[in-house]
Protein backbone atom coordinates (compact mmCIF):
# COMPACT_ATOMS: atom_id res chain seq x y z
CA UNK A 1 0.00 0.00 0.00
CA UNK A 2 2.87 2.41 0.30
CA UNK A 3 4.60 1.70 -2.90
CA UNK A 4 1.12 2.89 -4.33
CA UNK A 5 0.90 5.99 -2.57
CA UNK A 6 4.28 6.72 -3.52
CA UNK A 7 3.33 6.45 -7.10
CA UNK A 8 0.58 8.49 -6.87
CA UNK A 9 1.42 11.12 -4.53
CA UNK A 10 5.08 11.98 -6.02
CA UNK A 11 4.09 13.15 -9.25
CA UNK A 12 1.24 14.86 -7.55
CA UNK A 13 3.95 16.99 -5.81
CA UNK A 14 5.96 17.30 -8.67
CA UNK A 15 3.66 18.65 -10.89
CA UNK A 16 2.39 20.96 -8.08
CA UNK A 17 5.87 21.89 -7.60
CA UNK A 18 6.32 22.53 -11.61
CA UNK A 19 2.79 24.65 -11.68
CA UNK A 20 3.92 26.38 -8.49
CA UNK A 21 7.72 27.19 -9.06
CA UNK A 22 7.54 27.53 -13.03
CA UNK A 23 4.49 30.52 -12.64
CA UNK A 24 6.96 32.24 -10.31
CA UNK A 25 10.34 32.30 -12.26
CA UNK A 26 8.68 31.47 -15.88
CA UNK A 27 9.14 28.82 -17.47
CA UNK A 28 12.49 29.19 -19.32
CA UNK A 29 14.01 29.44 -15.83
CA UNK A 30 12.09 26.37 -14.24
CA UNK A 31 13.55 24.30 -16.94
CA UNK A 32 17.51 25.47 -16.42
CA UNK A 33 17.15 24.86 -12.73
CA UNK A 34 16.06 21.27 -13.70
CA UNK A 35 18.97 20.86 -16.02
CA UNK A 36 21.44 22.54 -13.50
CA UNK A 37 20.13 20.57 -10.76
CA UNK A 38 20.30 17.04 -13.04
CA UNK A 39 24.02 18.08 -13.92
CA UNK A 40 25.18 19.14 -10.51
CA UNK A 41 23.76 16.08 -8.90
CA UNK A 42 25.35 13.68 -11.41
CA UNK A 43 28.80 15.60 -10.22
CA UNK A 44 28.16 14.97 -6.69
CA UNK A 45 26.67 11.41 -7.16
CA UNK A 46 29.92 10.53 -9.14
CA UNK A 47 32.25 11.59 -6.38
CA UNK A 48 30.27 10.49 -3.25
CA UNK A 49 30.18 7.02 -5.16
CA UNK A 50 33.85 6.99 -5.13
CA UNK A 51 34.26 7.74 -1.40
CA UNK A 52 31.72 4.97 -0.51
CA UNK A 53 33.63 2.68 -3.34
CA UNK A 54 36.41 3.31 -1.20
CA UNK A 55 34.93 2.78 2.43
CA UNK A 56 33.54 -0.47 1.01
CA UNK A 57 37.23 -1.43 -0.44
CA UNK A 58 38.82 -0.58 2.70
CA UNK A 59 36.08 -2.31 4.81
CA UNK A 60 37.01 -5.71 2.94
CA UNK A 61 40.52 -5.14 3.22
CA UNK A 62 40.36 -4.64 7.11
CA UNK A 63 37.89 -7.83 7.12
CA UNK A 64 35.18 -5.53 8.31
CA UNK A 65 31.57 -5.63 8.60
CA UNK A 66 30.31 -4.05 5.17
CA UNK A 67 26.99 -3.50 5.92
CA UNK A 68 27.48 -0.20 6.24
CA UNK A 69 29.26 0.75 2.81
CA UNK A 70 26.95 -1.05 0.64
CA UNK A 71 24.29 0.77 2.23
CA UNK A 72 25.38 4.20 1.82
CA UNK A 73 26.41 3.46 -1.61
CA UNK A 74 22.73 2.00 -2.46
CA UNK A 75 21.46 5.28 -1.14
CA UNK A 76 23.81 7.07 -3.43
CA UNK A 77 22.55 5.37 -6.47
CA UNK A 78 18.96 6.06 -5.71
CA UNK A 79 19.68 9.58 -4.64
CA UNK A 80 21.37 9.49 -8.33
CA UNK A 81 18.25 8.34 -9.73
CA UNK A 82 16.50 11.10 -8.24
CA UNK A 83 18.43 13.21 -9.55
CA UNK A 84 18.25 12.70 -12.71
CA UNK A 85 14.76 12.20 -12.41
CA UNK A 86 13.51 15.78 -13.43
CA UNK A 87 11.55 17.21 -10.98
CA UNK A 88 11.92 19.76 -7.66
CA UNK A 89 10.56 17.27 -4.87
CA UNK A 90 12.80 14.37 -6.31
CA UNK A 91 15.90 16.36 -6.65
CA UNK A 92 15.40 17.63 -2.94
CA UNK A 93 15.27 14.18 -1.71
CA UNK A 94 18.18 13.10 -4.13
CA UNK A 95 20.67 16.17 -2.48
CA UNK A 96 19.24 14.90 1.29
CA UNK A 97 20.57 11.49 0.68
CA UNK A 98 24.05 12.50 -0.73
CA UNK A 99 24.28 14.54 2.90
CA UNK A 100 26.46 11.94 4.62
CA UNK A 101 24.43 12.75 8.08
CA UNK A 102 21.41 11.94 6.50
CA UNK A 103 22.25 8.67 5.49
CA UNK A 104 23.74 7.71 8.75
CA UNK A 105 20.41 8.59 9.92
CA UNK A 106 18.44 6.68 7.49
CA UNK A 107 20.92 3.52 8.30
CA UNK A 108 20.34 3.31 12.35
CA UNK A 109 16.91 3.77 11.65
CA UNK A 110 16.94 0.66 9.05
CA UNK A 111 18.87 -1.03 11.15
CA UNK A 112 16.59 -0.84 14.54
CA UNK A 113 14.00 -2.16 12.40
CA UNK A 114 15.64 -5.46 11.40
CA UNK A 115 16.82 -8.10 13.14
CA UNK A 116 20.21 -9.40 12.14
CA UNK A 117 21.39 -13.24 13.05
CA UNK A 118 24.61 -14.71 12.63
CA UNK A 119 26.27 -17.72 13.12
CA UNK A 120 29.93 -18.66 13.43
CA UNK A 121 31.54 -22.21 13.34
CA UNK A 122 33.08 -24.02 16.38
CA UNK A 123 36.32 -22.27 16.77
CA UNK A 124 37.42 -25.91 18.75
CA UNK A 125 36.61 -27.97 15.92
CA UNK A 126 38.19 -25.76 13.09
CA UNK A 127 41.93 -26.83 12.80
CA UNK A 128 44.14 -23.74 12.97
CA UNK A 129 46.06 -22.03 10.48
CA UNK A 130 49.66 -23.11 10.99
CA UNK A 131 48.30 -27.00 10.86
CA UNK A 132 49.92 -28.87 8.08
CA UNK A 133 48.85 -32.26 7.08
CA UNK A 134 51.10 -34.27 5.26
CA UNK A 135 50.45 -37.30 3.28
CA UNK A 136 51.97 -39.22 0.19
CA UNK A 137 50.87 -40.22 -2.80
CA UNK A 138 51.58 -42.13 -5.60
CA UNK A 139 50.51 -42.40 -9.45
CA UNK A 140 48.71 -45.34 -10.77
CA UNK A 141 49.24 -45.68 -14.55
CA UNK A 142 46.46 -47.54 -16.47
CA UNK A 143 47.13 -50.80 -17.23
CA UNK A 144 46.59 -50.89 -21.20
CA UNK A 145 47.38 -54.57 -21.98
CA UNK A 146 44.46 -55.24 -19.94
CA UNK A 147 41.17 -55.81 -21.56
CA UNK A 148 37.90 -54.41 -20.13
CA UNK A 149 35.29 -57.01 -19.27
CA UNK A 150 32.57 -57.17 -16.86
CA UNK A 151 33.66 -59.02 -13.77
CA UNK A 152 32.71 -62.44 -12.90
CA UNK A 153 30.65 -61.28 -10.26
CA UNK A 154 28.01 -60.56 -12.86
CA UNK A 155 28.04 -63.94 -14.40
CA UNK A 156 24.71 -66.01 -13.36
Amino acid sequence: MWLFIAFLAVPLIEITLFIQIGGAIGLGWTLVTVVLTAIAGTWLVRNQGVLALGQLKSSFSDLRDPTEPLVHGAMILFSGALLLTPGFFTDAVGFLLLVPAVRIALFKAIRSRINIQTFEADPARRPARGDIIDGEYSEVQPNRDRVDRPSKCTDH
